[in-house]
Parts: C-alpha cells; sequence; structure tokens
C-alpha cells in the first residue's frame, strides 16, 4: 500500500545527532586557520568551541550548517543568548560564523553568507585595569641573585618594555633580539611581523640573562623543562609569584604589564598611530580603548588641581 503524503504544514524536522552532520566543511576551515593563516591554538580552539555549538545546534533541528539562511542563524544566536550566554561571548560565536561562511562562500560552497547582516547585541566595554608606573617599577625589579632571577628580571622587563603579547614573549628566539639597536622582532597575530623598541633596562637585563646561559642563537630567550620555549601557562604562574613577593595586590598577568605598556606610552606621548603600531593592532578601534585610560588620568589630575573642580555643596 502506498504511503500517504503528508501535509506539507504537518511535518516536523526528525532531531539528528551531531554526528550525523557532515563536520568536514569545519574540519577543514579549522585547518585553513591553522595552516594558511597561522592562527594560534588558542584561537582555533575557540573557534572549534564556536562552530562545534552550532553545529550541535543544526543537529537539534535537523539542519545543515551548510544550507542555513539568516532567519535560522538569527535564531541560533536567539538561543545562545536565553541559555545564558553574555553578549560578548555571543559576539564571538557570531565572529566564528561569520568567518567560517566567509570562507565557504570563497570557496564557493555557499552562495551567501547568512552570517553578512546580522548583528550581534553590544558589550559593555570594560577598560583594561592598569598598573602606575611606580607599581610597575616594583614589579620588574625583582632581585637578580635569587634563583631564576635573571630570568625573570629580563621577562619583566621586555614585557613592560614593548608590549609584547604573551604568546609573542613565550616564541622568541635569540636571533629575534637585537640588542646593540635596541629591537625585538615578533611574529604577532595573522603572522603579521614587527619591530618594537627595547628600553634600556631590557637591553641591559637580557644581556646579563643571555650572558648567564650562553645560548645561542636559534636558542629559546626563554626556555621550559627540557629546553624548549616555556610555556604561557608557566608565565601566568610565575608572574603571579613574582607579583606578590613584590607586595603588589592587584591580579598580575601578563596582558597588564601590555596594557600597562600602552597606557604609558600614550600618556607621555599623545600619538595614538604609534602606540597602534607598537602593540600591533589591526585596527586603531582596538587601540582607541586606552584613550578612555588616559582621560580617566586626566581627569584625576583635574580634580585634584583644579580650584573650581571640587565645588562645596551650597547651603540651602
Amino acid at each position: 500500500m502506498p504511503a500517504t503524503p503528508r501535509h506539507r504544514g504537518s511535518w516536523s524536522p526528525r532531531p539528528v545527532s551531531a554526528a550525523q552532520i557532515d563536520a568536514a566543511p569545519i574540519e577543514s576551515f579549522l585547518a585553513h586557520l591553522q595552516v594558511e593563516r597561522r592562527a594560534s591554538v588558542h584561537t582555533v580552539d575557540a573557534y572549534r568551541r564556536d562552530l562545534s555549538a552550532l553545529a550541535d545546534w543544526c543537529a537539534a533541528q535537523g539542519a545543515s550548517p551548510l544550507r542555513l539562511q539568516a532567519e535560522q542563524l538569527r535564531a541560533f544566536i536567539a538561543a545562545e543568548h536565553r541559555r545564558g550566554l553574555t553578549p560578548k561571548s555571543l559576539q564571538r560565536r557570531l565572529s566564528a560564523c561569520r568567518s567560517f561562511y566567509g570562507w565557504l562562500l570563497k570557496q564557493g560552497r555557499i552562495d551567501s553568507s547568512p552570517a553578512a547582516a546580522i548583528r550581534a547585541p553590544k558589550a559593555a566595554r570594560k577598560l583594561p585595569q592598569v598598573l602606575d608606573p611606580d607599581e610597575a617599577k616594583a614589579l620588574v625589579e625583582v632581585p637578580t641573585d635569587a634563583p631564576l632571577g635573571l630570568r625573570d628580571r629580563a621577562l619583566l622587563e621586555l614585557f613592560y618594555s614593548s608590549g609584547l603579547r604573551l604568546s609573542e614573549l613565550c616564541g622568541l628566539r635569540w636571533r629575534d633580539l637585537d640588542l646593540p639597536d635596541g629591537l625585538v622582532s615578533v611574529l604577532g597575530k595573522g603572522n603579521k611581523q614587527r619591530s618594537v623598541p627595547l628600553g634600556s633596562h631590557a637591553r641591559a637585563a637580557l644581556a646579563q640573562w643571555r650572558a648567564s646561559t650562553g645560548a645561542g642563537n636559534e636558542a629559546p630567550v626563554f626556555p621550559g623543562r627540557g629546553g624548549g620555549p616555556i610555556t604561557p601557562r608557566a608565565v601566568q604562574l610565575r608572574l603571579r609569584q613574582l607579583a606578590q613577593r613584590q607586595g603588589l595586590f592587584k591580579r598580575v598577568h601578563p596582558h597588564l604589564l601590555r596594557h600597562s605598556f600602552a597606557s604609558h606610552v600614550l600618556e607621555s606621548s599623545g600619538d595614538l598611530r604609534g602606540v597602534q603600531e607598537l602593540l600591533g593592532h589591526a585596527d586603531i578601534a582596538t587601540t582607541q580603548i586606552y584613550t578612555h585610560l588616559d582621560f580617566q588620568h586626566l581627569a584625576k589630575v583635574y580634580d585634584a588641581a583644579h580650584p573650581r573642580a571640587r565645588r562645596k555643596p551650597s547651603a540651602e
């Protein structure tokens, strides 16, 4: 007996498992990020989590990520919002989707991107915490006669002197440093290379550290166990320990030193473009966060110094 056709409006997709969704396009995209765009392991992992969430949602809907419409992708973002994701996390989810569908479009796998016209909710932008110059000085001036003192001093001076990212510092080899000319060459995000000046204190600390190790040009500047480059986690833990030893009660982490570097250079120079180049920011909007930090400093100076800044409440 032939099956009776269902009414068009009565059909509903049968949930399928994520394993049934073709994961090959997502894996190919992640391989493209890692091999061709030289994205960091952390970046690839973040994209994997975001796109896996999309694939899981598609599986529950009986849909394919390759055939999503804008309304469906909007429904995915809304579902993630209901699940409790913050606006910042939703922005990251949507950014991963944009990159994925943009890549599929270039590959000719889809005709249009469902993410093109979708906007994520705005997230409140928190100003990064920074060390003041006295706190930064207290942190970097660790005793060099302590165990690993020369290494720690060189590491801290380099962070604060040049505003490097954690991954950039961990990946440094001695060939990347030009101590006589005071320059360090780093490979930043997007496989972009830039040269950053080294301050005199950093140059001196690095020279002392190298002399104590006798390391060759191909050796890591900061080796870890086994002779390979030190791991980001080891640096994070060490900074926390050193900050406590130096009497700092702020939560000190590598990016705090990068924020402090940027804020202090901008405060002294007022050159936003220059700070953008030093930090390796592709978009100056990313660097503009430090103009707000600078304004906060100016506002404090004004409140403390201007005769009319703090008005006494008028008597009623």
